[in-house]
């Protein structure tokens, strides 16, 4: 799940770009008592009111993030934490679970407690920042400030009306423990069993439509829970763990829900759970017979953001000034007629559309090519990692301008668009996506790593949604063509957008990066780096001398100049893998060189570090080459690597025996000479054989 200031960023993305300005849920604060007195506890509730279709999420969202309050409250005055209503299960238009939370009116109470030296007579002012995540077919960050102003009297409070009422009603569904249940829950494999006996005394002996929603995400929201009947009349649950919980956790906590009230006579929709967590001693019957693999829900995550990013899109300087011109040519075409006109907007989408499956079947194709070729690990595989950074990283280049894409295509595009009749609003929905829009393909990056990373099914949903997003404009203005009037001017403002939406591909560059760190050696992720920095100076190159007005020549030179840096970029940082001859470093320490030389081992040590170039170079040099692997292999060479790249108190002592204060510092331990062999500070593989095998009358 994404971090939720990164996922809010997304989603303000979304709800400006598709012009989703609405607030779909409103909040307001209330209060349960009509007056306020010195130091007793009031409480109040946050009041949010759900359009149709929209909810918000509880404590423990399963996607999504929760509501959250920031409060303002007068000098010494404290405020407790949300006091969460039983949960709903989120389900999307096909049934999927998604989430847990609230949908129509909904009552967060917190208790808040004011100071003792309040005075009569006077009032106080209660204020807080609400913000939350409201969700339909899409998910849009909301926010409001909310206030409450109430008065403090020393008689005793009277219970407030209207929407304070309700919140006071509201308190007694909070989920609570109810007497007469005995509860235990086990642990076994990837199942966890609750386990439920009603004593006599238990007000309802028969719940129903059980859920169990975890506090803290130790039970996977979105997988089925098996309910079922033991050989003693107790009810069980049968709840999968999440594959991302702490596998410490020594408590079941959360709030299990059921149709039929725990209360006879009441509402009381959720118990709460607050159990040990205990091994169990025989694995639960169902535990292969009822669990099912999860739906994923990732994709969900990716669908929201590539329909965003088709969204996106259209605010493209190649894109934007061209929206209401077109939309006002379907109208010429149409005159008067609204069907007309929107069939029209359907051509453009249908031409959207299948742009883009062809873009994905062709995807698809490189994709089983790749998994016959044993491409099929996608981010496990350094390879694919680092061509989609620097895939990555060009296209954020394009985005800061460095260069831009297809320019000579875009009079191509011209010509075909100007056809008129469907055909031509057809052939814009195509050329929107391959040809008069060239500055829509560094949004295909992340699509294109989701087409490779995703099965195929899912990455023709994902390029869907792709589409939709860049065509979802065209068709509403179609359909609402008098909409056209309120589109924002083209301006310079289009640019700066684009350039500001090249950072979150440079920080996927970072992240792939980090990835690779893992993946390949010290000297390998070196080379990486200098590998893209290589390939963004061929960006550079191509966009310096191919710009628009330059002369043949100076184009030629661009584009095989271009070609050529970003070929040796590629040959640089692309990531090779590891020799079987390739050393094993071992960590330097004096202790190590002297066990190794009471057993008579030959050991090289390698005083180095990340930020020292010449060490690098030596060991790019010296350990490229073949027969000083070899050597280092035939002579069973121990390598102990010194690693100064931080401070080190022991690693200085030891330069400072030898004289030295810098690196890089080489020797050669050897069994038949009593002292090591100190090497120069430039290294060749002949200066590193020689101190290997040379006899030791001839060293020195």
């Amino acid at each position: 799940m994404l971090p939720r200031r990164l996922l809010s960023v997304f989603l303000a993305l979304a709800a400006f770009a598709s012009g989703l300005t609405a607030q779909h849920v409103t909040a307001s604060l209330v209060a349960t008592e009509a007056s306020v007195q010195s130091g007793r506890p009031i409480t109040v509730a946050i009041r949010l009111e759900h359009e149709a279709h929209w909810h918000t999420y509880w404590l423990n969202p399963g996607t999504g993030y929760p509501t959250s309050i920031a409060w303002q409250l007068p000098p010494g005055w404290t405020a407790g934490e949300i006091q969460w209503p039983s949960p709903r299960i989120i389900r999307d238009s096909k049934g999927n679970i998604t989430g847990n939370g609230y949908e129509g009116v909904t009552y967060l109470p917190i208790t808040l407690t004011p100071p003792v030296d309040l005075k009569p007579g006077e009032s106080v002012a209660l204020r807080a920042q609400v913000d939350w995540l409201m969700c339909a077919d899409v998910c849009i960050p909301g926010d409001a400030r909310v206030a409450l102003t109430l008065p403090i009297r020393a008689e005793p409070p009277t219970p407030a009306t209207g929407h304070g009422a309700e919140a006071a009603a509201s308190l007694h569904s909070l989920p609570d423990t109810v007497p007469g249940w005995a509860i235990t829950a086990t642990r076994s494999g990837a199942l966890t069993t609750l386990s439920l006996t009603a004593g006599a005394e238990a007000p309802v002996k028969d719940p129903a439509n059980l859920w169990f929603f975890a506090a803290d995400g130790f039970i996977q929201y979105d997988k089925p829970q098996n309910v079922r009947r033991g050989a003693a009349g107790e009810i069980l649950l049968d709840l999968p763990i999440s594959d991302a919980a702490d596998q410490t956790i020594a408590r079941l906590t959360g709030v299990l829900t059921s149709s039929a009230s725990w209360l006879a006579g009441t509402t009381l929709p959720g118990l709460r759970i607050d159990v040990p967590l205990v091994a169990a001693a025989v694995p639960p019957a169902s535990l292969t017979a009822n669990a099912t693999p999860a739906a994923s829900t990732s994709l969900l995550g990716t669908l929201a953001l590539a329909f965003v990013g088709g969204l996106i899109l259209n605010l493209m300087p190649c894109v934007f000034p061209v929206l209401g011109i077109k939309i006002l040519g379907f109208v010429n075409q149409s005159g008067n007629n609204r069907r007309l006109i929107t069939l029209h907007g359907v051509a453009f989408t249908v031409g959207v559309l299948l742009s883009f499956w062809a873009l994905a079947g062709a995807l698809a194709v490189l994709r089983a090519g790749g998994d016959q070729l044993g491409w099929g690990f996608q981010l496990q595989s350094p390879a694919f990692v680092f061509a989609l950074a620097g895939v990555m990283l060009v296209f954020a280049l394009s985005m800061s301008g460095v260069f831009e894409f297809g320019l000579g295509a875009t009079g191509v595009g011209a010509n075909l668009q100007m056809k008129d009749g469907y055909s031509g609003s057809f052939f814009t929905g195509v050329l929107a996506t391959i040809v008069a829009t060239p500055c829509s393909a560094p949004f295909l990056a992340p699509a294109l790593g989701a087409a490779l990373a995703l099965p195929t099914a899912e990455s023709f949903v994902v390029f869907t949604a792709i589409a939709l997003g860049l065509s979802v404009p065209y068709l509403l203005l179609s359909i609402f063509p008098q909409a056209v009037k309120v589109l924002p001017r083209p301006g310079a403002w289009m640019e700066t957008f684009k350039q500001a939406m090249a950072f979150p591909l440079y920080s996927t560059v970072g992240y792939l990066v980090w990835v690779l760190a893992g993946q390949t050696t010290e000297s390998g992720l070196l080379m990486t780096l200098l590998g893209l920095t290589v390939i963004a100076m061929a960006a550079w190159l191509y966009g310096r001398y191919h710009a628009p007005g330059s002369t043949g020549g100076r184009m030629r030179f661009g584009l095989i100049g271009g070609l050529a840096l970003l070929t040796v970029g590629g040959w640089l940082g692309w990531p090779r893998a590891a020799a079987p001859t390739d050393l094993v470093w071992e960590a330097w320490s004096p202790e190590r060189v002297t066990e190794l030389r009471a057993q008579g081992r030959t050991i090289y040590v390698d005083f180095t570090a990340r930020w020292c170039a010449t060490c690098q170079t030596n060991k790019k040099v010296v350990f490229s080459s073949a027969e000083v692997l070899a050597t280092f292999a035939d002579r069973n060479v121990v390598a102990l690597k010194a690693d100064w790249t931080n401070q080190d108190a022991r690693i200085t002592a030891e330069l400072a025996k030898w004289n030295r204060s810098a690196i890089p510092f080489n020797l050669v331990y050897r069994a038949d000479r009593p002292e090591p062999q100190v090497l120069p500070e430039l290294l060749t593989p002949q200066i590193v054989l020689d101190a290997l095998t040379a006899p030791a009358s001839h060293t020195n």
